[in-house]
């Protein structure tokens, strides 16, 4: 009997499941999932608990909206989302309770006055820059429950903007508990020389405008932030980087005559020897012989007495370490230099950022003939 049918039946049933069943959100770990729903667990939980007691009714009231579950998913499980920042769920969700209330005021119709309060909470929230999901969920409860629950203006203070300002609260300190960045703010590499240009690696990226003239050309609104997805871009680069040039050792581009110095060293010799070496960058040596720290051009205006006590800690690499994993540390403007050693930390060469400059270029031209 052929194989044939089968192949085709599984065939089939792949291109449906891709098609209904897309590739969850890429990044977090199952690690990750289950700290979110625990987070969106203890939320909930405080957020009702917390509004029966400060209304003191009981959970018989309607102290908890539906679409809390809904903000409680953006705040927990994507808190990285321009949609889950302090604004856009506590305006929001109130802003959109306040919009549902007036067109159900305004519009006898029930069908009518529930459609028109959706679209005017989106369109007043993109206004006001604090589009959020749930919100239309909101303006739609508000106005279904305009002659019960939500016959006041009220309603959008009580419960909708205690149950989400309590949610918010909660949503905080669970993310600094658990070291996440929320609010979440675009990580931004130092300033390097006190100037206002980005690091290098943004700088040889895709440039801000750029990633914006992307995003229009694109033509469907990205639930990301742009600076997000500029660094985004920029580190994927470097993986492509380091993924090209993943085969090539930094013992192939090493120094391996190695001017270094002890610890014990005087600073006034230290001084001298880099300055008639012409050296950038100085391996410091513990008694024991292994690398103790490194001593850069910068360094020699700090005070102290030996060699160890101005040593910075050092960039230390193995032989085989691939040279694009250098490429991220010695573009950063932070080091020169990387100090290649062996499993007990003795020294065994040094890659400078020259060393790893002129590797890269000869490669690339080599690439290109």
């Amino acid at each position: 009997m052929s194989d044939a049918p089968k192949h085709d039946a599984r065939l089939i049933w792949s291109r449906y499941y891709s098609a209904f069943i897309p590739a969850g959100p890429a990044g977090p770990s199952l690690f990750d999932r289950l700290k979110a729903a625990s987070g969106a667990i203890g939320g909930i939980a405080i957020t009702g608990l917390l509004c029966g007691l400060m209304l003191g009714n009981g959970l018989a009231h309607p102290l908890l909206v539906a679409p809390m579950g809904a903000s409680a998913v953006l705040l927990f499980a994507v808190p990285a989302s321009p949609l889950a920042q302090p604004w856009p769920v506590l305006g929001g969700n109130v802003i959109s309770a306040l919009v549902g209330i007036f067109v159900a005021k305004a519009v006898p119709d029930p069908t009518v006055a529930a459609a028109l309060a959706v679209g005017a909470a989106i369109a007043v929230m993109s206004l006001l820059r604090c589009l959020h999901p749930p919100g239309g969920a909101v303006a739609l409860s508000a106005a279904l429950g305009v002659k019960g629950v939500a016959s006041s203006y009220m309603f959008a203070l009580v419960p909708v903007g205690v149950n989400t300002l309590l949610l918010l609260v909660v949503a905080i300190l669970f993310h600094r508990i658990a070291g996440h960045n929320y609010p979440h703010v675009a990580p931004k590499a130092p300033a390097r020389h006190g100037t206002a240009d980005p690091a290098p690696l943004l700088r040889a990226g895709p440039s801000e405008q750029d990633v914006a003239d992307a995003l229009k050309g694109f033509g469907d609104t990205l639930d990301v932030d742009q600076a997000d997805l500029r660094q985004l871009l920029a580190d994927a680069e470097l993986r492509a980087a380091e993924r090209l040039h993943g085969t090539v050792p930094c013992a192939e581009i090493m120094s391996r005559d190695i001017i270094h110095v002890p610890a014990s060293q005087p600073m006034a010799q230290v001084r001298i020897l880099m300055q008639d070496r012409g050296l950038l960058s100085l391996p410091v040596l513990d008694d024991a012989g292994r690398v103790q720290g490194i001593i850069g051009a910068l360094d020699l205006g700090k005070d102290g007495t030996s060699a160890g006590d101005i040593a910075r800690r050092p960039l230390m690499v193995h032989a085989d370490t691939p040279i694009a994993r250098l490429i991220g540390p010695l573009s950063s403007g932070d080091r020169r230099a990387a100090i290649v050693v062996d499993a007990d930390h003795r020294l065994q060469g040094l890659v400078t950022q020259t060393d790893l400059l002129a590797s890269l270029a000869l490669r690339a031209r080599s690439s290109s003939c």
